[in-house]
């Protein structure tokens, strides 16, 4: 048990340390902008070449994991990862953080389906969505100690929090090299719910394809939603880099409450589906609402709720995943990470366009796709296990 708690805490620090750095980003977006001249379109597409390069690795990222370990995919992706936050601090051009972010999505796409599929190998169908949950919270802290660093240290100067977040990453590589061991595979789960097409022709199986397209959907909305929010209350309310620092480290305080303490009990309760679909509703709401309110408190609470619904979305979609997935985490865990990115691409790019047009347009935009993906809910049914015999 006390190695099974060090090598959980081992990968809940790799996450945490890479969406450190991705967090870290968010503050500093609005100086950036200032410092270097480039339109919130840019910033759009920007954001949007971290998921391009998601995109295109995800898959190869993937397979690579149920191929060749998930070790040496956690531990090159941390590398990438330190090099990227490097670029970004070192960076005097547009086209340098174009690379840093290019780079920041290859490392995403190794580091996910890898710790995703590691978690899946060490816990049972009974333990793995609290595994998960605590997965989905050391993401979300990373969210919260992230613009937390950016917002203050960028006082200090604009590209210190990088440097920092590029040590950190070496720190976390050389961690898991040391400590972490390959993993046995759980062999045991396979083709609990049948015999499956090959090959990429997977995701159009009825075991995924809902799945993928829910991933698909919502990301699209969620991106041109995150995307755009420190520009947002930048431009409307004139929010300073540790105002928005303050409001979604709040947020994702809550979000990690939440989590840890009831993600489990939720999943038990409702399921995973209708856990996403709960979540979908609440958050479709409030983004809608966002674009009314005018006082900080209203702005600060309804953000809160919002990343509640986002931090209790990803992780049952994740948890649904893994417990069908049986030989195939590596897999899914790519084809989640792949179809997540297609959405973070289109979802700022679009966003971006329409937050030059209107302030309000990316957040009515994402209402309604957001809305899609809970229509989509609403014709999603859990598979049925076959019997063991009839599977084998």
């Amino acid at each position: 048990m006390k190695n099974y708690k060090l090598v959980l805490s081992i990968l809940l620090l790799n996450l945490f340390i890479a969406f450190l750095g991705i967090g870290l980003v968010i503050p500093v977006t609005p100086t950036i902008m200032n410092e270097l001249n480039i339109s919130g379109t840019v910033v759009g597409y920007m954001v949007s070449a971290f998921a391009l390069a998601q995109l295109v690795v995800s898959p190869l990222a993937g397979r690579a994991v149920d191929k060749y370990g998930r070790k040496p995919l956690i531990v090159l992706g941390l590398l990438v990862f330190s090099i990227s936050e490097l670029l970004f601090g070192l960076g005097q051009s547009v086209e340098v953080l174009f690379v840093s972010r290019l780079l920041g999505g290859v490392s995403a796409a190794f580091i996910m389906p890898a710790v995703t599929a590691y978690i899946a190998d060490i816990t049972t169908l009974k333990t793995r969505p609290k595994a998960l949950g605590y997965m989905s919270a050391a993401i979300s802290t990373g969210f919260i100690i992230g613009p937390g660093i950016g917002g203050f240290l960028a006082e200090i100067g604009t590209r210190l929090p990088f440097f920092f977040a590029a040590g950190f990453g070496l720190f976390a590589m050389f961690l898991s090299l040391l400590l972490l061991k390959e993993p046995e595979r759980q062999i045991q789960e396979e083709n609990l719910y049948g015999e499956q097409k090959t090959g990429f022709g997977r995701i159009f199986s009825p075991l995924y394809f809902i799945a993928f397209m829910v991933i698909l959907i919502s990301s699209f909305g969620l991106a041109s939603f995150e995307s755009l929010f420190a520009l947002f209350v930048d431009h409307k309310f004139g929010f300073t880099p540790q105002d928005i620092a303050v409001v979604i480290s709040l947020g994702a305080i809550v979000g990690v409450i939440v989590q840890v303490g009831f993600f489990d009990r939720f999943t038990r309760w409702w399921g995973e589906i209708r856990l996403i679909r709960y979540s979908l509703i609440v958050s479709t709401s409030l983004v809608l609402i966002l674009t009314y309110v005018t006082s900080y408190w209203a702005i600060l609470l309804v953000t809160m709720v919002v990343f509640v619904g986002f931090d209790l979305m990803r992780p049952a979609v994740t948890t649904y995943l893994s417990r069908i997935a049986g030989n195939e985490q590596g897999f899914v865990g790519g084809m989640n990470s792949m179809f997540t990115s297609i959405g973070n691409i289109i979802g700022p790019i679009i966003g971006g366009i329409l937050f030059d047009i209107d302030l309000n347009y990316p957040f009515y935009f994402a209402t309604v796709t957001l809305a899609i993906g809970i229509a989509l809910t609403l014709a999603w049914k859990t598979p049925k296990q076959v019997p063991h015999e009839a599977a084998n």
